[in-house]
């Protein structure tokens, strides 16, 4: 190939070769689909998901490919989202207005083809799970900079649903406007947030002597700043797209590692993987019982069993200053060491899920 145009030749019979290849695989889809609905199976398999995704890393790592596992992920995230919908289309329900970083998070997951439901509240999520107007919901459940999201944590110990798979999202700031230059905006349009996490752009660019309106989300200032071209927005990249205005800067904020856990949750058990993570709920039985806490984590030590996280909680039971206490650790609930020590505390312990680890 010697011409730009032989190279867009090539590229069009490559492409027709991979609209086939696809339409040949959502066949297929469609087919599991159908075993799925008979055997009342879930459509969403997190595990095997990622088994798809490592195959294919090794595949293209080992033949020289161009494609990393990042890019490898990218593409076939769309593509399971799209066989799901095949599948069997189902309801997705999420935090805050559509745009919100739990929208775009819930997106990266489930592809544009979903069918969406914002809600305003944690609390809704968890209930409109329960009550099954949505198979899946997504929930924040801590930041980098700001901890626990502590109404995840509370829900998730009195609800049914169970965590199915966590997603780490690097939160990036998007500069969005209507306006033709920089010095002709005389307003910015933010949660109050966005202004503090973005002050250093601001004052770079001479944009923190104009107006600054807090609103309630990023969401809403992506729509007051679609209808006011003397406006921008501080906002995410998703709410800028969705409402139409023009992305000029991209990644403003002051601090660049700044990122959100989400869980996925729904009504089902993953299965292993053999690289999962498991999350429960502790209620010590003597808590008051000095050094309770410590023999109750000794036993993880024992069975050789890594935590990746503990967090104490108010347990707003009639105990006075009692707490319980929501604990994360590697490995899957089916697993006979971990089995063995969850019987152990069988009376102490709520398992909330068992999931694939996620990667930020």
């Amino acid at each position: 190939m010697k011409s730009l145009e032989e190279c867009r030749a090539r590229i069009d019979e490559i492409d027709n070769e991979v609209v086939d290849l696809l339409n040949r695989r959502m066949e297929v889809v469609r087919r599991v689909g159908e075993i799925k609905h008979e055997s009342n199976s879930a459509i969403y398999r997190p595990e095997r998901e990622k088994a798809i995704i490592d195959r294919l890393t090794k595949i293209s790592e080992s033949s020289g490919g161009l494609l990393n596992s990042q890019a490898i992920e990218a593409v076939f995230l769309e593509i399971f989202a799209v066989a799901r919908n095949l599948e069997l289309p189902e309801r997705i329900a999420y935090l805050g207005p559509e745009g919100s970083f739990t929208h775009q998070a819930a997106e990266s997951r489930f592809g544009a083809m979903s069918d969406y439901l914002s809600l305003g509240s944690i609390e809704a999520v968890f209930k409109t799970l329960e009550a099954s107007r949505a198979k899946f919901g997504v929930v924040p459940i801590e930041n980098s900079r700001d901890g626990v999201v502590g109404e995840t944590l509370d829900l998730l110990g009195k609800s049914s649903v169970k965590i199915v798979a966590e997603l780490y999202m690097p939160i990036h700031m998007a500069f969005a406007t209507k306006a033709e230059k920089i010095h002709h905006i005389k307003r910015i349009y933010s949660k109050d947030k966005g202004f503090g996490q973005c002050r250093e752009f601001l004052t770079e660019h001479g944009l923190d002597v104009v107006e600054h309106i807090p609103v309630e989300s990023t969401a809403k200032a992506a729509i007051l700043a679609a209808k006011d071209p003397e406006a921008a927005a501080i906002c995410s990249h998703i709410a800028a797209k969705l409402y139409g205005v023009p992305t000029l800067f991209e990644n403003i904020e002051d601090t660049h590692n700044n990122a959100t856990r989400f869980f996925i949750l729904s009504d089902f058990k993953n299965g292993i993987s053999g690289e999962d993570k498991t999350s429960i709920l502790v209620r010590l039985k003597d808590a008051q019982k000095a050094g309770a806490l410590v023999h109750f984590l000794e036993d993880f030590n024992n069975a050789d069993i890594n935590l990746s996280k503990i967090e104490s909680r108010p347990s707003r039971d009639n105990d006075g200053f009692g707490y319980w206490f929501f604990i994360d650790f590697f490995g899957h609930i089916d697993e006979p060491k971990i089995q063995s020590l969850i019987q152990k505390h069988a009376d102490e312990v709520t398992w909330l899920g068992s999931y694939v680890k996620g990667e930020l």
